[in-house]
Order: C-alpha cells, then sequence, then structure tokens
C-alpha cells in the first residue's frame, strides 16, 4: 500500500517538482516536493540547507511546516511533505481588474515581515522572495515557502552571484560579485509590497542590464559614494558608467497608496543595503501602527513577546555558518515507509511514493464539497489569469 496518491501537478522549478498528494489513511491533502538530483546518502540530505533551514526556524506562524521527508537510499530519491496552502500570491492577485483592499495588502506585508524577522534572527537569510514563494490560505493567512536557496547570514562570502528571481533582485545582487545579505530579502519584500498595491511588477527587466536601467528610472540612479562602495566588489560583467537619472518617484505609480506605506516602500528599496530597513525595523514603521498590539506592560508589548518567543532558542554567534550549528537529520524525521516506494517501474516518470492518479477513487461528496467552498473563497480575491503571463515569472537567470 503507497502512503500518498497522486492528485494534480502544483508546479515546477529547476530543481524539483511540486506535487499535491493525499495521505492514504487519514486522507489529509499535502504538497510534496519532489527533488529531481539524486542523493548518494543520508549524510547527503542530512546537509541539505532547506532541510537544515526548516528545523531551524519551525515552528513558525508564517514558515511552511514540513511534515515529512521521505528519502529512498537504493534509489536515491528524495521527497519534501509539507502541508497544502490554497495558492500563492501571485496566483491571488493575478488577472485582477480591482485593487486588493489595503488592510488585507497591510496584513500580508504584516505576516511577510514578521517571516522575516523570525528568519533574520535564526542566521538565515531566503535568497528568493517573489510572490511565487509566499503562500496563501483563506486568502489572508500567509506562510514564506521554497527555502531551497536560503544561507546562513555568518556563513563566508562571497555567496552565489546569480541568485533570486530578476525582477525581485537587489541592487547589491547585481553589482557586485556575490557580496549581499538579508538586507536582500528587505529589497524583495519591497517589491512584493509594490506589486500586490499595484497589481503590476515593480521592475520586470529582460536581463540585467534592463533590470539596472528600471530600477535607475523610478529610484533614480545611485550616488557615487553608493558606487564607491560596490566598486571594491563590483561583479566582472556590469560597467559602472550610468547616467544621472532623478526617477520617477514610488508615489506617481501607486497614487492610491498612502503616504505610510510609500514611505515605507521607498525605505525599504533603499539602494545601498547598508542604509535599508532591516526586517525588524520595517515592523516598527508607522505604517504598521494599527497591527501592532497594545503594550502589556511599559516596556514590552504582546507582539514583542511572541517575536521574542518565536526566537527562544539561542541565535548562532558571528562566523558559525548555518550547516555547522544544526543537528543531523536523524531517522524520527526520515519516516520514510519502504512500501511507499516498492513494485514501481523505474522508467515511471511519476515519483514512486504515488499512486497513479488514475487509481484515485471518488471523493466523498463531504471532502468535495469542502475543498469546493475554499476555492471559493480565494477567488472572491483573486480572478482567473491567463497562463502566459504565468510563464514569463519565476525564472532565475
Amino acid at each position: 500500500m503507497r502512503k500518498y496518491r497522486l492528485i494534480s501537478k502544483k508546479g515546477e522549478g529547476t530543481f524539483s517538482e511540486v506535487l499535491k498528494a493525499q495521505n492514504v489513511k487519514d486522507e489529509k491533502y499535502h504538497a510534496i516536493k519532489c527533488m529531481k538530483n539524486h542523493f548518494e546518502s543520508l549524510e547527503q540530505v542530512n546537509n541539505l540547507r532547506e532541510i537544515q533551514a526548516l528545523r531551524r526556524l519551525s515552528p513558525h506562524p508564517h514558515i511552511i511546516k514540513l511534515e515529512e521527508v521521505l528519502y529512498d537510499q537504493p534509489s536515491g530519491r528524495l521527497a519534501l511533505v509539507f502541508e497544502l496552502m490554497e495558492c500563492n500570491l501571485y496566483e491571488l492577485i493575478r488577472g485582477r481588474r480591482q485593487f486588493l483592499n489595503p488592510e488585507l495588502i497591510q496584513s500580508l506585508m504584516y505576516q511577510l515581515v514578521i517571516s522575516l524577522d523570525h528568519m533574520h534572527r535564526k542566521g538565515i537569510f531566503h535568497r528568493d522572495i517573489k510572490p511565487e514563494n509566499i503562500l496563501i490560505e483563506q486568502a489572508e493567512k500567509l506562510k514564506l515557502a521554497d527555502f531551497g536557496s536560503c544561507r546562513g547570514i555568518y556563513s563566508k562570502q562571497p555567496y552565489t552571484e546569480y541568485i533570486s528571481t530578476r525582477w525581485y533582485r537587489a541592487p547589491e545582487c547585481i553589482l557586485t560579485d556575490g557580496y549581499y545579505g538579508p538586507a536582500m530579502d528587505v529589497w524583495g519584500a519591497g517589491c512584493v509590497f509594490f506589486e500586490i498595491t499595484s497589481l503590476q511588477a515593480l521592475f520586470p527587466g529582460s536581463n540585467e542590464l534592463d533590470q539596472l536601467h528600471r530600477i535607475h528610472r523610478i529610484l533614480g540612479s545611485p550616488s557615487q559614494n553608493v558606487l564607491q562602495v560596490f566598486q571594491s566588489q563590483k561583479a566582472a560583467h556590469i560597467e559602472f558608467d550610468f547616467a544621472h537619472q532623478e526617477g520617477t518617484s514610488l508615489s506617481s505609480l501607486v497614487p492610491h497608496a498612502s503616504a505610510d506605506a510609500i514611505d515605507l516602500m521607498a525605505k525599504m528599496l533603499v539602494y545601498d543595503p547598508n542604509k535599508r530597513l532591516s526586517a525588524r525595523e520595517v515592523l516598527q514603521h508607522a505604517y504598521f501602527r494599527q497591527l501592532r498590539v497594545p503594550k502589556v506592560s511599559s516596556t514590552k508589548s504582546i507582539e514583542s513577546l511572541h517575536l521574542e518567543a518565536c526566537v527562544k532558542e539561542s541565535v548562532p554567534e558571528a562566523g558559525v555558518s548555518l550547516d555547522d550549528t544544526l543537528p543531523a537529520v536523524h531517522g524520527s524525521l526520515l519516516s520514510l515507509s519502504q512500501q511507499a516506494f516498492e513494485s514501481e517501474d523505474s522508467t515511471n516518470q511519476l515519483p514512486p511514493i504515488f499512486s497513479k492518479p488514475n487509481a484515485l477513487p471518488q471523493r466523498k461528496s463531504s471532502l468535495k464539497a469542502k475543498e469546493n467552498a475554499k476555492r471559493i473563497a480565494v477567488h472572491r480575491h483573486a480572478e482567473a489569469g491567463t497562463k502566459k503571463t504565468a510563464a514569463r515569472r519565476g525564472r532565475i537567470c
């Protein structure tokens, strides 16, 4: 008996594909990330940065929950079992003709930045903040996902040069040869903030040079002082001879947004990463004043107590890498059912932990009604969009 039954394919990336599946025993639905690479040993699985990061960050209300790791050593196949969310942030806004409710935008951004703050305080930065990696439940509950690109804040620079999806890539990721840090996550979140406010991507560059030109047209070209900082770490393929531009400003692009929203957006999109707000500073911005819980004492608010509880474990010391500070994954986490991999033809393209789609029995009417009700709830906030728009997004290049 196989443990999971394949329902549908939800998406595919360079290194993995994500499938919707149902647990045969309890009938609960899950998102299962099937890795395309093969892993030679349990030790190699233990060292997978995504698993290590999720173990350090969990549990947290705004971080996707890793429920199970399935590893078959003979075949080298690996699958990560996650809780299933209804949609991602891009799917929520795709094809919309009316702006999202300002209160919903405020709530979604607050949850996103809480997840960034928790992650950064734990010594990790994401490196691929974009709408597709931000998952939504019931059109309002947010969880950050896809930690496959994450790194330890204290690991040695330079990092991988080509990281993050281009449209959400911070200037320091383009202009330097791998010298960047957690501030790039705040930049990505600022781009997401603009996108859910305007329903359009802020910097949809076609290549890295076009990406820089788009940034300069809106934010203005950087000062010579900023460029001098980047110059010592410059990427060999980028010329620093930029024509001076004042920039059109963000306020002209989202005139319907509040003054606080535009101010926060601008401070999250500061060219110099050293002057960009940190995630913790973003949470203290006036834009979120209504979401911050009233104080329970003269010194600490309920919100600060909650955030402290999320980071109760000690933060890694400087100089300690992500890999060095995490314990190995033990058998209790790798709850692999050997039967889940048995008797599957090696040429089958479907991961062997799943039954074939045509093996799915008739669903119970109650389950179907429940899922339809959830789908209707989401579609009240998001209209159907075209596949063509989706095809041009999510590419890392």
